[in-house]
């Protein structure tokens, strides 16, 4: 049997436009079990849904669309035998359907922007764990390095009290003389940019920088201590410098030894 025939009613049945024996003829065949007009009943009917869902809807382009009209009306054309009004309803429904699909495509193109933003940002939260991970890291072989000298007979616990603008602030040294040591801090309000706290070893002719260190929001921070060598440490003390650091004190001392 032709099937061509229920091709064009199918197109015509998926927008609601079929009538009178047509829709008699056309539904008799559909309960017949035909699965190719019900594939091209639920591909109609999903496409118009996309049409429906797309906000801004996108437009093919003109020529796309003048093109699929004409290979549309040219079939519509060749099948005169219908009555007119078939084929016409048909080439408006499958340009309906086809653009539906088209404007799927375009609607897909425009979330590639959106795919490649959501890449972008697996990669930035993978950054960051990875960034977290080497900062664990180095916290445990900070934390390692405290509990070593903690078990060494030498090792002295320093505490410092706060002075200045961080007279709240307390800090406690766990010190050996030849093995360095640890600084923990706690209460320095957070400094703001250009600005870091540095750390100095007490005890020569003049206050020896031991590094600079940051705080975090709660005001605590750390920073490892290397041996100061031939000069024993007698205590020490924190103060507000530049960034980079400085080789003396020039800012306000807002920890020192008791």
């Amino acid at each position: 049997m032709n099937h061509d025939p229920f091709d064009t009613l199918a197109a015509v049945y998926a927008v609601g436009a079929l009538d009178g024996d047509d829709l008699v003829q056309f539904e008799a065949h559909l309960a017949g079990g035909c699965d190719r007009c019900r594939t091209t009943l639920r591909e109609s009917h999903e496409a118009l849904a996309r049409v429906a869902q797309a906000e801004p809807r996108a437009i093919p382009p003109a020529e796309v669309k003048d093109e699929l009209l004409r290979r549309i009306n040219g079939t519509a054309a060749r099948r005169a035998e219908r009555r007119s009004w078939v084929p016409w309803v048909a080439a408006t429904a499958a340009a309906m359907v086809v653009s539906a699909m088209l404007t799927g495509g375009f609607v897909a193109s425009r979330y590639e922007g959106k795919i490649g933003e959501m890449a972008r940002e697996v990669s930035r939260v993978r950054e960051e764990a990875r960034r977290r991970d080497t900062t664990l890291t180095a916290q445990i072989g900070e934390y390692r390095h405290a509990l070593a000298l903690l078990g060494n007979s030498a090792t002295q616990v320093v505490e410092l009290r706060g002075s200045g603008p961080a007279a709240a602030a307390t800090g406690r040294v766990v010190w050996h003389e030849h093995a360095g040591g640890y600084l923990v801090v706690d209460k320095l309000p957070p400094l703001p940019p250009g600005k870091t706290y540095e750390a100095w070893t007490l005890g020569g002719p003049a206050p020896r920088p031991a590094g600079v260190f940051t705080v975090d929001a709660s005001g605590q921070g750390r920073r490892k201590l290397e041996p100061t060598g031939d000069a024993p440490a007698k205590g020490f003390a924190v103060s507000i410098e530049p960034e980079a650091g400085v080789a003396e004190p020039t800012g306000p001392i807002v920890l020192a030894t008791r």
